[in-house]
C-alpha cells in the first residue's frame, strides 16, 4: 500500500522531496527496501497531522503536501491542482479535494466523509452524515446525472506556518463529534479551499475498501 502511494506521489510534478513519516520500523524497512526516504516520528502522536507536523518542522519549504497512506491509486494531477489552488489563494490556509457523489448508498455511508462548500469552493462543513439533507426526499437517487453531494478525499496541502499553528490549537467540539481534524481549522476561523476531481479514487479505510482496491489493481 505504502509503495503504491509513494510511487504515485513521485509522478506529481514540482515536488522537491518525498518523505514517508512513520513510527513503525516495519514500514520504515519496507520503504527503504524500495528506495524511498523515511522520517521516523514519535509514537505518541494522537493524529496523522501531528505526525506530519513533526516531519515538516525542520524542512525548508513553504508548502507541505500530505498524501495519506490509504490512497493507492490517486491521480497525480489531483495533487498538482490542489497545490496550484493554494498558491493562487492567499487567504486560504490549506487545500483539500472533493469528488461528486451520485449514489445514495455512498451518500449515507458514515465512512464516506462529505464536504459542503460555498460558491467559491471554500469549505463550509465536513460531515460523516448525509449532507446536504433533502427535506423532500433524495432526488433521482443513484442517477449518474444528478450529484447528490460531494465526497471529501483525504489529501491536504498546507502552508507550513499554518500546519505548525494548526497542530498547536486545542481540539474543537465539532472535530471531536465527527472525528474529523479539518473541522478544527474551520472552527478556529481558517479558510480551506477545495478543488474538485471528476475521477474518484479509492480510499482504503475498511476491509471492504481493500477488496475493492485489490479488484481495481487486478
Amino acid at each position: 500500500m505504502i509503495q503504491h502511494v509513494y510511487e504515485r506521489t513521485r509522478l506529481v510534478p514540482g515536488l522537491d522531496r518525498i518523505l514517508v513519516a512513520t513510527d513503525d520500523e516495519r514500514i520504515a524497512r519496507t520503504v527503504q527496501d524500495f528506495g524511498g526516504e523515511v522520517v521516523m516520528t514519535s509514537s505518541a502522536h494522537p493524529t496523522g497531522t501531528d505526525r506530519l507536523a513533526e516531519a515538516a518542522r525542520p524542512l525548508a519549504a513553504d508548502i507541505i503536501v500530505n498524501v495519506q497512506g490509504d490512497l493507492p491509486f490517486f491521480p497525480p494531477r489531483m495533487v498538482e491542482e490542489a497545490v496550484g489552488r493554494l498558491q493562487e489563494s492567499p487567504e486560504a490556509a490549506m487545500t483539500t479535494v472533493k469528488t461528486p457523489i451520485y449514489a445514495a448508498e455512498e451518500w449515507r455511508n458514515p465512512n464516506v466523509v462529505k464536504v459542503v462548500t460555498d460558491r467559491s469552493d471554500y469549505a463550509l462543513y465536513f460531515s460523516r452524515s448525509p449532507v446536504p439533507g433533502y427535506r423532500d426526499g433524495v432526488p433521482v437517487a443513484g442517477s449518474q446525472e444528478k450529484i447528490l453531494a460531494y465526497r471529501h478525499i483525504g489529501l491536504y496541502v498546507y502552508r507550513k506556518d499554518f500546519l505548525l499553528t494548526f497542530t498547536a490549537l486545542p481540539p474543537t467540539p465539532l472535530e471531536e463529534a465527527e472525528k474529523l481534524e479539518q473541522l478544527r481549522a474551520l472552527e478556529w476561523g481558517y479558510k480551506i479551499c477545495v478543488t474538485q476531481t471528476e475521477r474518484p479514487t479509492i480510499e482504503v479505510d475498511t476491509p471492504e475498501d481493500l477488496i475493492r482496491a485489490e479488484e481495481a489493481l487486478r
